[in-house]
C-alpha cells in the first residue's frame, strides 16, 4: 500500500501568514482603493424633477439628455466620483461626495442655461445651440466677463444680426434673465461676443461652464437639497466600522471555541474573504455606502454559515468512523449542494434589488451579491485548501481538532 505523503507544517503556517498579512494590510488601507458614498464622505445631495413645457415633454429621453449635460457640468466642476441616476419617470438624483457648497452645486447643476440673443422687439436672433465655446475672462478694467465664440453657422447668423441691428441694442439673456444689453457698434464677423455685467469671477466661471456643457432640454425644479457634513460621514463610517470589527471578532471567537483548529482555519479564510470582497469592489469601482456596509456584514454571516455547514458535515463523516482526511473531503462534497441552494435564493433576491432599485438599495444589493459570490469561493476553495493542507501536514492530530466530541480516531 502506497504511503501518503506528509506536507511540512511550515507550508501551512507560511501560506496562512502571508495571506492574512496581505489581507490585513489591504483592509487597513482600504480608503485609498475604494471610493466612499455621500453618507460616508459628506457632500451635497440633490433631487430634481423635470417640468414639461409647451415645447418639450419631461419624458425618459429628456431625462437621459439632462443627465448627460449635468454629468458634463459636474465633471467640469471637478467633483470626484459623483452619483447621477434617474429616479422614477421624471426625477434625477444627484450625490456629490466631498462638495460642501450647496449654492454652487445648484447654480451649476439645476440651471437650464438657455442662451438667447434678442433685438429690442424681443425676437430671438441667435441661441446657444450655435455656441462653440465659452470661457471666463476679464475686461478692460479687470471686471469679470464671459467670452463667447460661435461655430460657422453661428458666425453667419451673428454677422447678419449685427448688420441688421447696427447702432441698436442686442440683449443677451440667460434663462430669460437679462445679463447684458450692449449696443452694436460695428458688424461682428468673427463670431465672438462678450457677456458683461457679471457680479463676480465665480459667477462668470459658472456661467461659462454651463454654456460649454449646453442647455438643459427641460426645466428642472429643485425638490430637495441637503448637505451631509464630513464630520457626520466620518462618525457614521467610524461607528459602522467598529460594529463590523466587533461582530467579526465575536464570530472568530465562536468559531475557535466551537470548532477548535477547524475554527482557526475558518477564521483565516474569513479575514481573507473580507479583503477579497473589498478588492472586488475596488476593481469594479463600486461606491461604498452605509447600506453597502450592512450588506457586507450580512454576507460575513453567510460566509460563516457556509463554514458551519461544511464542518457539521465533516463531523457527521467522522461519526461513521472515517479518517480525518476522508471525512474532510466527504464533508466538503456533501455540504456543497446545501451551500449552493442557500446562496442561490439570496443571489436571486440581490439581483432583483439591483435591477429594480436605485441609490442606497442598489448599493446594498451590489455589496451583498459580491459578498455571497466571494463567500462561496472562500468556503469551497480557500477553507478546503487550508484544511486539507493542515491535515496533510499533521497539524490535525485527531477528530477532536475539528470540534468532534465523539469517537476519537488517531488516524488522519
Amino acid at each position: 500500500m502506497r504511503k501518503r505523503k506528509v506536507t511540512s507544517p511550515l507550508i501551512f503556517v507560511l501560506v496562512s501568514v502571508l495571506l492574512v498579512t496581505a489581507s490585513v494590510l489591504f483592509l487597513y488601507n482600504w480608503k485609498g482603493f475604494l471610493k466612499r458614498g455621500l453618507d460616508l464622505e459628506g457632500g451635497v445631495y440633490v433631487l430634481l424633477e423635470a417640468q414639461p413645457s409647451a415645447d418639450t415633454e419631461a419624458d425618459r429621453d429628456a431625462i437621459q439628455r439632462s443627465l448627460t449635460i449635468i454629468r458634463n457640468r459636474i465633471d467640469l466642476l471637478g467633483v470626484s466620483e459623483p452619483v447621477l441616476q434617474p429616479e422614477g419617470e421624471n426625477r434625477i438624483r444627484i450625490e456629490l461626495p466631498g462638495l460642501k457648497d450647496q449654492s454652487q452645486a445648484m447654480e451649476v447643476i439645476g440651471r437650464t442655461a438657455l442662451l438667447t440673443f434678442k433685438n429690442s422687439a424681443g425676437k430671438v436672433l441667435l441661441t446657444g445651440a450655435n455656441l462653440k465655446t465659452a470661457y471666463f475672462t476679464r475686461g478692460q478694467y479687470n471686471e469679470p466677463e464671459v467670452a463667447l465664440e460661435f461655430d460657422a453657422e453661428g458666425k453667419e447668423k451673428f454677422a447678419r444680426a449685427s448688420e441688421e441691428h447696427l447702432g441698436e441694442i442686442i440683449a443677451i439673456f440667460l434663462d430669460e434673465e437679462l445679463v447684458s444689453a450692449p449696443k452694436v457698434q460695428s458688424v461682428i464677423k468673427d463670431g465672438k461676443a462678450v457677456i458683461t455685467g457679471i457680479a463676480s469671477a465665480e459667477e462668470a466661471g459658472n456661467i461659462a461652464l454651463m454654456l460649454r456643457s449646453g442647455a438643459l432640454p427641460v426645466e428642472l425644479v429643485e425638490l430637495e437639497t441637503r448637505s451631509v457634513g464630513p464630520v457626520l460621514g466620518e462618525n457614521a463610517l467610524r461607528l459602522s466600522t467598529r460594529a463590523g470589527i466587533i461582530g467579526l471578532f465575536l464570530v472568530i471567537a465562536f468559531m475557535l471555541f466551537y470548532y477548535r483548529f477547524a475554527g482557526l482555519v475558518a477564521d483565516i479564510s474569513l479575514i481573507i474573504y473580507v479583503a477579497l470582497v473589498f478588492m472586488v469592489l475596488a476593481v469594479f469601482k463600486t461606491t461604498l455606502t452605509l447600506p453597502g456596509i450592512a450588506g457586507l456584514i450580512l454576507s460575513i454571516g453567510m460566509a460563516v454559515d457556509a463554514n458551519v455547514l461544511i464542518f457539521e458535515r465533516v463531523k457527521e463523516e467522522l461519526g461513521t468512523g472515517k479518517t480525518v482526511l476522508s471525512a474532510v473531503n466527504a464533508g466538503f462534497l456533501r455540504a456543497w449542494s446545501a451551500i449552493l441552494d442557500a446562496n442561490i435564493t439570496t443571489i436571486i433576491a440581490a439581483l432583483v434589488l439591483f435591477l429594480v432599485a436605485s441609490g442606497p438599495v442598489r448599493g446594498f444589493a451590489v455589496v451583498l451579491l459580491t459578498g455571497i459570490l466571494c463567500s462561496m469561493f472562500s468556503a469551497i476553495f480557500l477553507t478546503r485548501l487550508l484544511l486539507r493542507l493542515a491535515v496533510r501536514s499533521g497539524l490535525v492530530k485527531n477528530a477532536a481538532y475539528l470540534g468532534y466530541r465523539g469517537y476519537q480516531d488517531e488516524t488522519v
